[in-house]
């Protein structure tokens, strides 16, 4: 039998069409719901910052009661170029990742993303770098070792990652491991010879003694002390479900590098001067 004249030939066999209907239909249904979610998905209207406001130069409350120092600035930069209002909620102590879980506040401002702390939340990209340091008097002889401290007492942070090393790494040697809540408490204690030396970060301990008339006595001894439980970088910590979260974070991050704003911040806390030698 002759082909009916003006017939139009089909691109696939009869029998595979509804096969390939479906195919198109869910690439289509896919397309859809996704852009209903992402009008649907609301702006972020703020973002709740834990922090603990004692530790100038990052984060402290000046005479007026008013929050300032890094952390604050970049929180709030961020903030801003979220659209996003920002709220500050002052804790004890900054590891505080049970409240995190149980959303207290959205994410921890100013972390050390260290091995183990990564175990538990998630970390932006890094906002800037750190240094740790042993710092004592200068005619200590000391060095940031295990034999050259033993039977020293070493003061730490509470909760914090140098804490978390030193008890880790040197209490098993014999060193004398003191921690505090406060930094105005361990400088004390190291200026008044209570503790011998404290392990610190660059910046919070060249503000806090050795740019101060007490702290002549006093400087980094040793090299820089590096170990995968102090981490040499500060990061922001969310829940391990906030993918979202994190990513704004870090896309804003990453238009205030562009923009310049990042630097602006970040240029007076003199995170790129030198360690003083001993």
């Amino acid at each position: 039998m002759d082909v009916q004249r003006g017939a139009v030939r089909q691109p696939f066999p009869e029998k595979d069409i509804p096969v390939a209907l479906i195919h198109i239909c869910a690439a289509l249904a896919l397309l859809l719901s996704a852009d209903a979610a992402a009008a649907d998905d609301p702006p972020r209207r703020e973002i709740r910052f834990a922090i603990a406001a004692h530790f100038p130069p990052f984060q402290s409350r000046n005479p007026q009661g008013q929050l300032v120092g890094l952390n604050i600035e970049l929180g709030n930069a961020l903030c801003e170029q979220l659209n996003a209002h920002c709220t500050w909620v002052d804790q004890v102590v900054v590891e505080n990742f049970s409240a995190l879980e149980a959303r207290r506040f959205d994410a921890i401002m100013g972390m050390a993303p260290t091995s183990s702390r990564r175990q538990r939340v998630n970390f932006t990209d890094d906002l800037y770098p750190i240094t740790t340091r042993l710092v004592a008097r200068k005619a200590s002889g000391l060095t940031p070792d295990r034999r050259s401290l033993k039977r020293k007492r070493v003061g730490v942070l509470v909760s914090s990652n140098r804490e978390a090393f030193a008890l880790a790494r040197w209490a098993p040697a014999g060193v004398v491991i003191k921690s505090f809540w406060l930094n105005d408490q361990l400088v004390r204690s190291l200026v008044e010879g209570e503790i011998d030396a404290t392990l610190q970060g660059a910046m919070e301990i060249r503000e806090a003694l050795l740019d101060t008339a007490e702290g002549l006595d006093f400087d980094f001894l040793g090299p820089v002390v590096s170990s995968d439980l102090l981490g040499d970088s500060v990061a922001i910590a969310v829940r391990k479900p906030d993918t979202a979260l994190r990513n704004e974070l870090n896309q804003a991050l990453e238009q205030l590098k562009q923009n310049g704003e990042y630097q602006r911040i970040l240029q007076p806390y003199r995170l790129d001067v030198p360690a003083s030698n001993p």
